[in-house]
């Protein structure tokens, strides 16, 4: 019979490629709305204001900051639910619909140009400010209870952080496939319609096709957790955590203040994904490389600003994959928080070398534009690429652990609302990336027009580059300071997995 039990309790590989794939489907969403969010208002509305660029950025980041005080509200609503088929699993299925709506919804062209001058402008930015908000409270919706359900998947440690390594494989391809799949769809809707990108409904309609797309398939993978993956720790709360609690939560739970400090002070490692676009403009400039540009561009340059924004990323791309397959080996021979520090130094240094070699290059060099600066940049993004394994992995795993922890010094489990905090922290840091990386781009004199100098260059690498690097040596600090270490899962698994024991053996009475 024991044997029976041991066998039953392994959370399988399985198993856990069917949470990665769930995760994943979520992230699908996220990437294509984080990339290509501010250049479909750009392409669709940019006659109407020729600032839309800036001003949109400036919506993102206030709606990203207005969304995060919906996190302590779902974390609470979670932890306050009683769902007879578990407590993450429930609010995954509740979610899917709002995400899969406003994603949709967020990239359907609608004539906001057909009013007076001042009506369009009003109208547009305010259907854009509160569709964001909204995308972005769904989003937490559907993210808070998808990582969550990860400290309810299995009691095991080394179980949870597989199945965390998995996931975080899946999401980071999910998060680099977008800009493919509006590839994939502008080829054959080119194919179709003998039209290109100087067509306006043929740019409209390859917008919506994708969103279409994603609506059915993200949707999909996303409901994966709902239907097929079961909660095998039981979450439970002793009381109601209102959103007054739920800042107390932070207050009084250290390890968790770290994870939370943590996201905040490393808010610049995002840059790269604000500035990627006018990076790419800048740094690199059309270029036709004979056979990519044969395939996907039929002989144009190919133009990191409009029909190659993936240019600028794939060696980057290659080498984050590596390292977010190998965290997990590593963490699992080091620990979380060693793990976190060494990649953090890591990245830093490995982005204040490359910062110091490009300032040093003469404003006529070949690695300042064209196919040598291509080049340049993917061998620099290859070496920086693999600080990003940590990010996605250590702050999900250690979240998990203090579940535990906090139940094994309590007697109270707070799914909810500990991986709403970090939500709530990663979304903050968000909203400051993307404002900041905005800013930088402004400081650089970027614009459409603008004549590349190397200036202007410095400020983008400086963007683009060296303040990830920043970014990461900074969210490093906090996490000094995190204390749950191998010795302390040890002794906190075998008291819960002894306390767990004796709360079923009463229950059997």
């Amino acid at each position: 019979m024991q044997n029976k039990l041991k066998k039953e309790s392994i959370f399988t590989t399985g198993k856990a490629l069917l949470y990665g794939f769930g995760v994943c489907g979520l992230q699908f969403f996220g990437g294509f709305v984080n990339s290509f969010q501010t250049q479909f208002y750009s392409d669709m509305y940019s006659t109407v204001d020729g600032n839309i660029f800036f001003v949109v950025a400036i919506i993102i980041l206030v709606a990203k900051l207005i969304s995060c005080f919906a996190d302590p509200i779902i974390g609470s609503m979670i932890d306050r639910s009683h769902f007879k088929k578990g407590k993450m699993r429930p609010w995954i299925g509740i979610s899917a619909a709002p995400i899969a709506c406003f994603t949709m919804l967020m990239f359907i062209y609608i004539p906001f140009g057909n009013l007076s001058e001042t009506a369009s402008k009003l109208v547009m930015y305010g259907y854009i400010t509160v569709t964001t908000v909204i995308w972005n409270i769904a989003y937490s919706l559907a993210d808070i209870p998808s990582q969550g359900m990860l400290s309810l998947l299995s009691q095991n440690t080394d179980e949870r952080n597989k199945t965390a390594g998995i996931a975080n494989v899946l999401k980071s391809i999910a998060g680099s496939v977008s800009g493919v799949v509006v590839t994939i769809v502008m080829l054959i809707l080119s194919a179709i319609t003998n039209k290109d990108g100087s067509d306006f409904g043929y740019v409209k309609s390859y917008y919506m096709i994708t969103a279409l797309f994603l609506f059915f398939f993200a949707g999909g993978l996303h409901l994966l957790n709902y239907f097929f993956t079961e909660e095998r720790v039981h979450g439970y709360s002793n009381k109601t955590i209102t959103v007054k609690e739920m800042f107390v939560e932070l207050k009084q739970n250290k390890m968790m203040r770290m994870i939370f400090l943590s996201q905040l002070f490393g808010f610049s490692r995002g840059c790269v994904g604000a500035v990627v676009v006018q990076a790419g403009g800048v740094l690199i400039g059309a270029v036709t490389v004979p056979l990519l540009s044969k395939l996907l561009a039929g002989g144009a340059p190919l133009d990191p600003t409009s029909n190659a924004t993936w240019l600028t990323g794939i060696t980057s791309g290659i080498s984050s994959m590596v390292s977010i397959v190998c965290v997990p080996m590593i963490s699992k021979k080091l620990g979380e928080k060693k793990t976190f520090i060494l990649f953090a130094i890591y990245g830093f240094v490995v982005a204040l070398i490359a910062m110091i070699i490009y300032i040093a290059l003469p404003a006529d060099s070949a690695l300042r534009g064209g196919v040598g600066a291509l080049i340049f940049i993917w061998i620099v993004e290859f070496f920086v690429g693999f600080m990003y394994g940590t990010h996605g992995f250590c702050p999900v795993v250690m979240t998990a652990d203090i579940v535990d922890y906090q139940e094994w010094k309590t007697g109270e489990r707070k799914e909810g609302v500990d991986y709403a905090i970090l939500s709530m922290g990663i979304k903050i840091a968000g909203a400051f990336s993307v404002g900041f990386g905005i800013l930088m781009v402004a400081i650089s004199g970027y614009n459409a027009t603008a004549i590349i100098s190397q200036r202007m260059q410095n400020i983008m690498f400086l963007a683009y580059v060296f303040l990830p690097g920043l970014g990461c040596l900074l969210s490093m600090l906090p996490i000094l300071k995190y204390k749950i270490d191998e010795t302390t899962k040890k002794e906190m698994r075998a008291a819960l997995a002894e306390r767990r024991a004796a709360r079923a053996a009463s229950q059997a009475e």
